[in-house]
């Protein structure tokens, strides 16, 4: 297919957060008509969207890679509102010291930016497109079946700020795309007639969002910052922890992560706020026991969850999911947009090497994406207990030195060697599923090298409390 079909080929988009906006401009770059549409209100027209279930996104290599290919210049005018983190600051239970982890081997940093902010920006980017039309306060209420190959793909909409009694619309266009969420509405109308595998697993875990203030002495500081803007802050707690990501007006948007027994163990304002004056001195001293109450007795309590699915394709080829409608995660790698985001690549660069047969695309994306998308979700759970335990750990830290040692200086020389998380977060020519073989590889030569290391010092010790024993009994 020639770019000039596809420039008379339409498709339907349903959900227009972060990945349904890149999805959105990707096809339109290539050509195609597309309408996208979403449930919610149009968010630039409420003066007040900050969405207080929200967690501040760290934008990385995959995300901006995917921006990149979409649109350079694009991808520059979003990137210019991110704050850059180079690292994790550790803070310890006695408020008083703090510990830098720094994430990249050559000083490669993750970008701190607001959810709701960035998905303004992108919004803004959509409806400056000609080939793009965007209809808010849409609800889907059914999907046409794609079973067979000469079903053209039906969505029939509700609208919700219609006062007219002719409320639903159908709609119909030569392919679809569900990227409206985890709770997609879109997945569960293809599931009626596509022998989809799904599975839905709540943690137990909640996250409470809180907030640290601008510096109320910036003029004399001569920042606008009250902790250290450039690092991903970290209140570990084994069993619970606290997060901090910067915003561009000085404030951190704070994250409080606990099981459900914890934060239901504490049964009022007060007894949050003394939780925390013992948890978190310095986060209590930065937030002010008002803040804290509020946000105890007024913001919403998120629950996480994670999402898997398979194929991601309708059984005709016509209709696909992405992002979290596909593959929702916790969020403990920082990876759900980026990777949402790599979806958008991964699924553009597969039109352009088929020659734009969309049908043939959306079922190998299926299969070329499947395996990915289970190692990244795994791996976001198990970075849970490394951010809220094993930062601490000097077992943990001292495996961390050695693995940055051989990643700066020992890679090219003697071996090739990458971090893992240098491998997740910055280098997105490598897939989640082949990180994971590398990291195996290197792990056993780390348990070597570390098994080699403890028994020299055994032996060492061992020769020391020798020497001293002959010379106690001379």
């Amino acid at each position: 297919m020639s770019d000039n079909e596809s420039k008379q080929q339409s498709v339907g988009i349903v959900g227009a957060g972060l990945v349904g906006c890149l999805a959105a401009l990707a096809f339109a770059a290539k050509g195609y008509t597309v309408y996208i549409f979403e449930l919610r209100p149009d968010p630039r027209e409420n003066p007040n969207p900050k969405n207080l279930r929200s967690i501040n996104l760290a934008v990385s290599d995959r995300g901006i890679r995917a921006l990149k290919y979409v649109d350079e210049e694009m991808a520059e005018r979003v990137l210019q509102y991110v704050i850059p983190m180079k690292g994790r600051m550790i803070h310890d239970i006695s408020g008083t010291k703090q510990e830098s982890q720094i994430y990249g081997l050559f000083g490669e940093c993750i970008n701190s930016i607001d959810r709701s902010f960035l998905n303004k920006v992108m919004l803004d980017e959509m409806t400056s497109s000609d080939k793009i039309k965007v209809l808010f306060n849409q609800k889907l209420i059914k999907l046409s079946q794609l079973t067979n190959d000469d079903e053209t793909p039906k969505m029939t909409f509700l609208d919700l700020s219609s006062k007219s009694e002719e409320k639903k619309k159908e709609y119909e266009f030569d392919f679809i795309v569900g990227a409206d969420g985890a709770h997609s509405q879109f997945r569960y109308q293809l599931q009626r007639f596509s022998r989809m595998n799904f599975q839905q697993q709540y943690i137990d875990m909640q996250y409470l969002e809180l907030c640290i203030p601008p510096n109320p002495n910036s003029k004399e500081d001569n920042t606008i910052f009250s902790i250290d803007p450039n690092h991903l802050h970290i209140w570990p707690r084994h069993n619970f922890m606290l997060i901090a990501l910067a915003n561009q007006d000085g404030s951190f948007t704070s994250t409080f992560f606990s099981p459900w027994s914890v934060i239901e163990s504490l049964k009022s304002a007060d007894d949050f706020v003394e939780f925390f004056r013992f948890n978190f001195p310095d986060a209590y001293q930065l937030m002010g026991e008002e803040s804290l109450r509020y946000s105890f007795d007024h913001q919403p309590r998120g629950s996480l969850m994670q999402v898997t699915a398979f194929p991601y394709h309708s059984p005709n080829g016509r209709a696909l999911i992405i992002g979290d409608a596909a593959h929702s995660m916790v969020p403990f790698y920082g990876q759900g947009m980026n990777c949402g985001f790599e979806d958008v690549r991964v699924l553009m660069e597969l039109i352009d090497s088929n020659n734009h047969d969309v049908k043939a695309c959306f079922k190998q994306y299926s299969q070329d994406r499947h395996q990915d998308l289970l190692t990244i979700c795994k791996l976001a759970l198990d970075n849970y207990y490394e951010m809220s335990s094993k930062v601490t750990s000097p077992l943990y830290l001292f495996r961390k030195k050695i693995d940055y040692f051989l990643g700066k200086y020992a890679s090219g020389r003697f071996l090739t060697w990458i971090p893992m998380y240098s491998m997740i977060s910055f280098r997105g020519d490598i897939g989640y599923s082949d990180a994971v073989k590398i990291e195996k590889r290197q792990r056993r030569i780390l348990n070597n090298i570390q098994n080699g290391t403890l028994g020299a010092l055994a032996i060492f010790t061992a020769v020391k409390v020798a020497q001293y024993w002959h010379k106690l009994k001379n």
